[in-house]
C-alpha cells in the first residue's frame, strides 16, 4: 500500500476500520469478513452476495478455516462498559453469547476464546453468581492461560474461599502475599474487595469501610470495580450508624449510575434511613464501665 494511500486513509479515519475488521481466514487464503457470516448452533452461515439485492446462504465447513484475524473483541469492551455503569448483569449477558459464538472457533489460531471465556467467568463471580463460577472453574484451568490469568485465576479460587471457608486469617494472609507479588491495578482492586468482604463477614464495619474505599481511591482506573465497591461502603457507613453520611454515598450512586443493578439497589438501602442523622459512635465497653464505677468512699476519719 503506497504512502499516499495510508495518508489517506489515516486522514479519512478508514485506516482504524480496516484495522480493526474481523475475518476468517480460509486455508486458500481467501479473508472473510465478520458482516459476511453468522453462528447458529454451532454452524457457520455465510451470506453470498450474487447481485444486487441478491444473496444467497451456505454453511462454511470448518474443515476450510485456517484461522481467525480477530484483533479487537467488541463484546469485551462492551462487558467493560457496563461494568463501569454498575450494570453487572447485561456484562455478564455480554459476555454469555461472546462465548457461545467464539466457542465455535475454539480450536483455531487467533480465536480470542480463552480471553472471552476467561472474562465470562471473572465477570461471574464478581457479579456474585457462585454457584456459576464454581462450576466452570474446571474448563477454566485446562485452557492455556497467560502469566496474568493465573494470577487472576488465584483470585477467583481465593474469592471462592472467602466465601465457602471461616478460615479468614488464613485468605487474608494469602491475600496480602499476592498484594506483595503484582503492582497490577486489575489485581489490586480485586484483592482488596476481597479483603472487605471478610472484614465485613467478621462485622469489623470500619476496617470494612476503609478497604472498599481503598478501591476508588487508589484503584478509580479500574471502573468496573467502582460501582460495587462504593455500594459496600455505603452499606458499612449504615452499619456504623452514620446513616446522614450513608444517605450521601447512596444518592450519589443513584445519580452516578441510573438504571442500573447497584442503584437500584443504593435506592432500597437508602428508603429506611433516610433523614436519619449521625448517630454518635459508642464508646468502648470498657471505657462505658470504668465511668460507670461508683467512685470510692473517702475513708473515715
Amino acid at each position: 500500500m503506497s504512502r499516499f494511500v495510508l495518508t489517506f486513509l489515516a486522514a479519512t479515519g478508514l485506516l482504524a476500520s480496516v484495522a480493526k475488521a474481523q475475518f476468517i481466514i480460509l486455508k486458500d487464503g481467501s479473508r472473510i469478513p465478520q458482516s459476511e457470516f453468522t453462528v447458529e448452533d454451532d454452524k457457520i452461515i455465510r451470506t453470498i452476495l450474487l447481485g444486487e439485492n441478491k444473496t444467497a446462504t451456505t454453511q462454511l465447513p470448518k474443515q476450510n478455516i485456517a484461522s481467525l484475524d480477530w484483533s479487537d473483541v467488541a463484546e469485551l469492551t462492551e462487558a467493560r462498559s457496563l461494568l463501569a455503569e454498575g450494570k453487572t448483569e447485561e456484562a455478564v449477558v455480554v459476555l454469555a453469547k461472546a462465548k457461545t459464538f467464539f466457542e465455535t472457533f475454539e480450536t483455531f489460531p487467533g480465536n480470542p476464546y480463552a480471553e472471552v471465556f476467561f472474562t465470562y467467568v471473572e465477570t461471574l463471580s464478581q457479579a456474585g453468581k457462585f454457584e456459576e463460577t464454581i462450576k466452570l472453574i474446571p474448563q477454566l484451568k485446562a485452557l492455556k492461560l497467560t502469566d496474568s490469568q493465573k494470577m487472576k485465576l488465584r483470585i477467583i479460587q481465593l474469592d471462592i474461599d472467602r466465601q465457602t471457608s471461616s478460615e479468614y486469617t488464613s485468605i487474608l494472609a494469602d491475600a496480602e502475599s499476592i498484594l506483595t507479588e503484582t503492582d497490577d491495578s486489575g489485581v489490586g482492586a480485586a484483592i482488596w474487595t476481597i479483603i472487605a468482604d471478610i472484614h465485613a463477614r467478621k462485622k469489623e464495619w470500619e476496617k470494612a469501610l476503609m478497604a472498599y474505599l481503598r478501591i476508588p481511591v487508589f484503584y478509580g482506573t479500574q471502573l468496573q470495580r467502582v460501582p460495587d465497591a462504593e455500594l459496600k461502603a455505603g452499606q458499612m457507613l449504615a452499619k456504623m450508624k452514620r446513616f446522614a453520611d450513608a444517605q450521601i454515598v447512596f444518592k450519589r450512586i443513584e445519580e452516578t449510575y441510573p438504571g442500573s443493578a447497584v442503584a437500584q439497589a443504593a435506592a432500597k438501602e437508602l428508603a429506611p434511613i433516610n433523614g436519619m442523622p449521625n448517630e454518635p459512635e459508642e464508646e468502648p465497653a470498657d471505657t462505658a464501665a470504668k465511668d460507670a464505677k461508683p467512685a470510692e468512699a473517702a475513708p473515715a476519719k
